[in-house]
């Protein structure tokens, strides 16, 4: 035979795999039918990996056995969306969180860090210089002051575009109950900061946030005499230099942590990447998301399995959301196992978020929307 023959043949029986899939499909309607009268979930482990065995078991080969496997849990993926959209139709749902048309702007919102500081300047950018604010010395302490009541929102620094994410964040989102209901970008220019009579000649010692002195690496090699050390936050090294008043210390933060403190701009821009910015994320200890919200922030575990995470998101690519972000963290006490955060684009009042959302919570382990802004 030829390859035009070959393809006939192919296309021939491609044609009956097609009507065989929507005969199979169609019956999968009937089973969306019949677990929506009797309240059965859509997703049934057991029955599937019974189903996984038998149609292995009818393959000629080795080679036939994983690819029929392959084939099949595709095939049962997919009845199970259609399942979870079925249900949807006819399943009043109500939303998580409540909408609202805008956030509270008289209320109290806290940041970590002192007077002068990056999170300040989010702070402000989003709310405005006429917030009432307080700040706290640790990020553990904002998410406290939410949890508290002190305050209805905290500012906090989740991600820079050159250092990558504050995993700390990512683990107190999931210590504690709070939803994210906001994000601010603000760009990072780091300066040299030093007290009246402050040389390039005359420091011996420069203090900063970590990450800043690593977005700061190739200017700092320029000064390998220098010693670095690691302060909370850059508005802390700046308020430590201008209280001690020696010409011998520097600090890298923001200008508007010179104008906070008096210090003197030594020089601007010392950290490498001119287009550094840090993603702040507005955080509420109330179920709540602005009406307009168009991205989502969640959270689930997964069985340490070849491929969970593979079918998780064929549940966005089913439902036509765009994944923007997927970072994992190490689950403590367990080793080697991991909880994954997830942002897509979307609002929690569309309905193919909550398709998606509806397959989620069956596939997954402690499933948590982290908010909607």
């Amino acid at each position: 035979m030829d390859l035009l023959q070959l393809r006939g043949q192919l296309d021939e029986v491609d044609a009956k795999l097609v009507r065989l899939f929507e005969e199979r499909m169609q019956i999968c309607e009937q089973v969306a039918e019949f677990k929506k009268e009797t309240g059965r979930k859509v997703y049934d482990q057991a029955r599937e990996q019974e189903k996984i065995r038998a149609v292995r078991a009818q393959a000629t080969n080795p080679f036939n056995e994983k690819c029929v496997e392959e084939l099949f849990m595709q095939m049962m993926s997919m009845s199970r969306k259609l399942q979870y959209g079925k249900l949807a139709e006819t399943r009043e749902r109500k939303l998580p969180f409540i909408a609202v048309d805008e956030l509270d702007p008289t209320a109290y919102v806290v940041f970590q860090g002192a007077e002068g500081s990056y999170s300040q300047a989010a702070t402000e950018a989003y709310f405005g210089k006429d917030a009432k604010t307080t700040n706290v010395d640790t990020f553990r302490d904002a998410m406290l002051a939410l949890e508290e009541g002190t305050a209805a929102f905290a500012v906090l620094p989740i991600e820079n575009s050159t250092a990558g994410i504050v995993s700390e964040i990512y683990d107190l989102l999931a210590e504690f109950e709070h939803f994210i209901v906001g994000e601010q970008m603000i760009r990072i220019e780091h300066c040299l900061l030093g007290v009246e009579g402050t040389t390039e000649e005359s420091i011996r010692t420069v203090y900063s946030h970590p990450q800043s002195l690593m977005q700061c690496e190739h200017f700092l090699r320029q000064h390998p005499a220098w010693e670095q050390i690691s302060m909370k936050n850059n508005a802390f090294a700046a308020r430590k230099v201008a209280e001690e008043k020696n010409t011998a210390q520097a600090a890298i933060a923001g200008a508007h942590a010179a104008e906070a403190y008096g210090l003197q701009i030594l020089k601007r821009g010392v950290n490498q990447a001119g287009n550094n910015t840090t993603r702040f994320i507005v955080i509420s200890n109330q179920k709540i998301f602005l009406r307009n919200a168009k991205k989502i922030s969640l959270c689930f575990e997964l069985p340490h399995e070849s491929g969970s995470l593979y079918h998780i998101l064929s549940h966005f690519i089913y439902n036509d959301l765009n994944m923007t972000k997927i970072e994992s963290r190490p689950i403590e006490g367990r080793t080697w196992e991991y909880r994954f955060f997830l942002d897509f684009d979307g609002n929690l009042a569309d309905a193919a978020v909550r398709n998606a959302l509806c397959g989620l919570r069956e596939e997954t382990r402690n499933l948590r929307i982290l908010g909607n802004y």
